[in-house]
């Protein structure tokens, strides 16, 4: 019996911003990393296929050799393979278990599944792929742009320069591999023609006609989920509750399958934050807990962290580095201090760490797996810090705890600052997740999880959240806006997706598209057209149009402007 995790990679993120129907990304993300030590007792080769079975499901893909997994733990890259076989129980916070997933391992002669062979496991439909090219092509002037704010990770970087030749993005500086492969990718596996399900397949069609069949199935539902939003704009996304609003429908983004819990621990017990800017000009320590930024946040450690020259610390000389996580990672390489917690313990781990910063005394020799005197250690070097940060990633969030954590984090940050300045930050994962979370909170109270079932916002995570409506089976229709849950949900809330109607709004192909009964193409937000959207520490940045977007195709806000008067005169008779 081994424990499964799973994460992002570097290549997982390169590859899914190429395309997802690529044979690259399927070669990066239907893996297995093993260790070496595991892999001689099952008997199976490096390069060979596997089933991994959970008591979830089971899947086939292929055996890795990893010296930095643990023996006993495997990792599978999030992706459509992994989520095959998590837990889908959220324990009340939205939250699927994605990481510490009892599991099984054979060898097998099975070959790997693609994406479609995935789906038709789940769902009776007929997919294929619809990824076609503009008709007519694109021209414009050349054109380099500087300041350019990258729409990928929470990071937000806005110092990329951007080479447009005859109106096509020609060259990326300052960006990490993954944003260069979504601003030099971004034509590809896209489809520029709205289009709507007839006698059981995807058939292109006039936007009118796409916007007519949406509203009607939005209007129709007596409970729709409207989710997604994580990334676009700011702007769409007030439409997004509106629409939830109008139909008695749950608003919910992509925070149900990051940080989640992050926001339910905030709720309870506050949190002491800064600006990344004050923590590269300030931090004299850096603590990377539960996060592997190096390959899921490429430039922060470069740009914001524990590499970057601010403006009293000058550099990584003048910092310390501490890594808490469950295995060894690339970003634990530039660590002076690699902490190695037990799966699931993280918990126990801050408390003992909170009793050391108080200096209550700590009778167990090791807790959470770690040396008694190690955590003294770390306490210590804590205190005496003059501005340190915790960056918090989904080490925490994905396993048992989940908000329980990320509360008794907070808490032991409250503690430090008894002692120094002390701050703590959430390592976002989409490029506008923060500023979802803003919009919603603004117009509703609420951050994620927003229910109008009975015409008033109501907030109740494990109820509410995208995942357990789908999971429960209490929606009967779906809007999906810039965003892929067939994807990253667990298995059991993709089967209920795929068998109500569902409106996929979005730039690119992918596999929830592939289950959508209507499908309207938009521009990229930060390519083809502006937008507002927020860095993962709240700081608002403007997006830039770089090219023109292909005839016919709207923004986000355009289409769902339009989808809401559409639904405004079939619901309201206006």
């Amino acid at each position: 019996m081994f424990t499964l995790i799973t994460g992002r990679t570097l290549e997982q993120g390169r590859t899914m911003e190429i395309g997802k129907f690529t044979k690259d990304y399927m070669d990066r993300v239907a893996i297995c990393e093993i260790n070496p030590e595991d892999l001689k007792k099952i008997g199976v080769e490096s390069g060979s296929n596997v089933k991994v079975k959970t008591a979830y499901g089971e899947v086939v893909v292929k055996a890795v050799s990893s010296n930095t997994t643990s023996p006993g733990v495997v990792f599978i890259p999030m992706g459509p393979w992994a989520n095959m076989v998590v837990n889908p129980d959220t324990q009340g916070t939205g939250m699927p278990n994605l990481k510490g997933v009892p599991c099984q391992i054979e060898a097998t002669g099975e070959a790997i599944p693609g994406i479609y062979d995935l789906l038709k496991k789940i769902s009776d439909k007929t997919f294929e792929a619809k990824i076609s090219k503009p008709e007519v092509a694109v021209s414009g002037r050349s054109e380099t742009y500087s300041n350019v704010v990258c729409c990928f990770c929470g990071c937000v970087c806005d110092d990329l320069e951007v080479s447009v030749e005859n109106g096509k993005i020609k060259s990326v500086k300052n960006g990490c591999a993954i944003s260069m492969a979504k601003l030099l990718n971004y034509e590809r596996e896209r489809a520029y023609k709205p289009m709507v399900r007839k006698n059981g397949k995807l058939v292109e069609t006039s936007l009118e006609e796409a916007l007519n069949e949406a509203a009607k199935i939005l209007v129709e539902a007596k409970y729709p989920l409207i989710y997604g939003w994580s990334s676009t704009s700011n702007e769409a996304m007030r439409h997004g509750v509106y629409l939830a609003e109008l139909t008695g429908g749950v608003v919910d983004n992509t925070s149900v399958s990051c940080h989640g819990p992050t926001i339910l621990g905030t709720q309870q017990a506050g949190v002491v934050k800064a600006t990344l800017g004050q923590i590269r000009n300030r931090a004299d320590l850096i603590v990377y807990w539960g996060c592997n930024p190096v390959y899921a946040h490429p430039r922060h450690t470069v740009r914001y962290s524990a590499m970057a020259k601010g403006r009293f610390v000058k550099g990584r000389k003048e910092r310390k580095i501490v890594v808490v996580d469950v295995r060894p990672t690339p970003t634990s390489k530039i660590a002076d201090m690699f902490i190695q917690v037990k799966q699931g313990m993280d918990y126990e781990l801050i408390t003992a760490l909170r009793m050391a910063v108080k200096d209550h005394t700590i009778e167990a020799p090791t807790v959470a797996g770690v040396p008694r005197e190690k955590i003294l250690e770390l306490a210590d070097m804590f205190r005496s810090a003059r501005f340190g940060v915790i960056f918090l990633g989904m080490g925490l969030t994905m396993t048992s705890g989940k908000g329980r954590n990320l509360e008794e984090a907070i808490k032991l940050v409250q503690d430090l600052n008894e002692w120094t300045k002390f701050v703590l930050l959430a390592m976002r994962g989409h490029y506008n997740v923060a500023g979802t979370n803003e919009v919603i909170v603004w117009l509703t109270g609420y951050p994620y999880a927003v229910d109008f079932m009975l015409g008033y916002p109501r907030h109740n995570p494990g109820i509410t959240t995208a995942t357990d409506v789908l999971i429960r089976g209490d929606v009967d229709a779906a809007l999906i806006v810039a965003s892929d849950p067939a994807s990253h949900f667990p298995r059991k809330a993709v089967e209920h997706l795929a068998k109500i109607p569902t409106i996929v709004i979005d730039p690119r192909w992918s596999p929830t598209a592939s289950l959508a009964d209507v499908f309207i193409p938009t521009r990229y937000v930060g390519i083809e057209c502006e937008g507002v959207v927020y860095r993962m520490d709240g700081v608002p940045l403007r997006a830039k149009k770089l090219v023109d977007p292909p005839p016919e195709i709207l923004s986000d806000e355009e289409v769902l402007g339009k989808l809401v008067e559409k639904v405004e005169a079939l619901k309201l008779g206006r």
